[in-house]
């Protein structure tokens, strides 16, 4: 593929594994870093030092950076959820393609206004969902429309992780900040490969969240309804003692087994008593794919349109917790 000069905007921890990633792949060259702390940035230098590469320069802006060294081919967007919106668009301003970590954005209103600013610029966005970007789940969303499983009656799923803890002190309980807690984070994940397995609109919710005494929801339980009937059951947990998650696709003819980042994909029929393994091409993660993307090589997975979808849906969820009534989507 042609070499991509790339930025990476925000360098805490989940931007270092994906840099790890990035240095590995040859079509690609880090040209610069946006990042505001002195931490970060040590902690980033040492990530160049053991690839035995050279740190590109820090800036402390996007807008600083393209001014003193012009805009790069693409952007990879790592900062904590309520800088996602201003920093992808100004990106995509500067004529940048973007990855945007997940979640797109904190709410329906501002999913919106990034989908005006990716249309205004006419550049890629790539929603870095590992899940919809997951060949695991391409494969699983082929097979079901295949019909391999029959119709789809149900979807179940569940995460738990041992977030309270983990992220006391940080932004991730900062409400402002963050957008929502453990939910709205990792919980992300279970939900947009949920919906994006049903290929639909959920039309229908009803919400529990308890916070366990923290800033932000800690755990969540929540029950819906796709647009064709289908039902969905989400339970996440992040008062737990470590990261785990299965996703549980169930047809009149038989059932599909994954994870919410797409790590495993299992199928069963009805004339079989044990899952059998389903093999799809295998992938150093949503850089790789985002890269792919923007060769040609393969479709967009997840543009900015799942991200509204998303939000939508996480939108009818925090109604639902906070009325303790059902909500009926108003799309319908």
């Amino acid at each position: 593929m042609a070499q991509i000069t790339a930025i990476v905007v925000g360098t805490g921890g989940m931007a270092r594994h994906h840099i790890r990633t990035m240095l590995k792949i040859r079509s690609t060259r880090i040209v610069g870093l946006v990042e505001v702390s002195q931490e970060q940035m040590t902690a980033t230098r040492a990530v160049f030092t053991e690839a035995g590469r050279r740190c590109p320069p820090f800036y402390d802006s996007i807008n600083r950076l393209v001014k003193e060294q012009g805009a790069a081919d693409a952007a990879f967007i790592n900062t904590p959820h309520k800088y996602h919106l201003d920093n992808a668009t100004d990106c995509l301003k500067a004529g940048m393609d973007v990855l945007l970590e997940k979640p797109m954005v904190l709410n329906e209103r501002e999913a919106r206004a990034l989908i005006r600013a990716r249309d205004r610029s006419g550049r890629l966005l790539v929603v870095a969902f590992p899940g919809s970007l997951s060949p695991a789940i391409r494969r699983a969303k082929q097979l079901l429309a295949a019909g391999a499983i029959g119709r789809v009656t149900s979807v179940s799923a569940y995460v738990h992780q041992h977030w309270r803890v983990a992220t006391i002190g940080t932004w991730r309980q900062v409400p402002e900040i963050s957008g929502g807690g453990f939910l709205f984070d990792t919980g992300s994940h279970m939900i947009n490969t949920v919906v994006d397995l049903a290929g639909q609109d959920v039309v229908e919710v009803a919400a529990i969240m308890d916070t366990c005494g923290a800033p932000v929801e800690i755990n969540s339980s929540v029950s819906g309804r796709f647009a064709d009937g289908a039902l969905l059951s989400l339970a996440g947990a992040g008062d737990s003692v470590q990261c785990t998650s299965r996703v549980t696709v169930c047809g009149t003819e038989g059932v599909m087994e994954t994870g919410i980042w797409g790590e495993r994909l299992l199928i069963k029929s009805a004339q079989q008593a044990d899952y059998e393994p389903v093999k799809y091409p295998a992938s150093r993660g949503v850089w790789e794919q985002f890269v792919r993307v923007r060769a040609g090589s393969q479709e967009n997975p997840c543009p900015p349109e799942i991200g509204l979808r998303f939000a939508r849906l996480m939108d009818m969820i925090r109604e639902s917790a906070d009325s303790g009534q059902r909500v009926v989507s108003r799309r319908r």
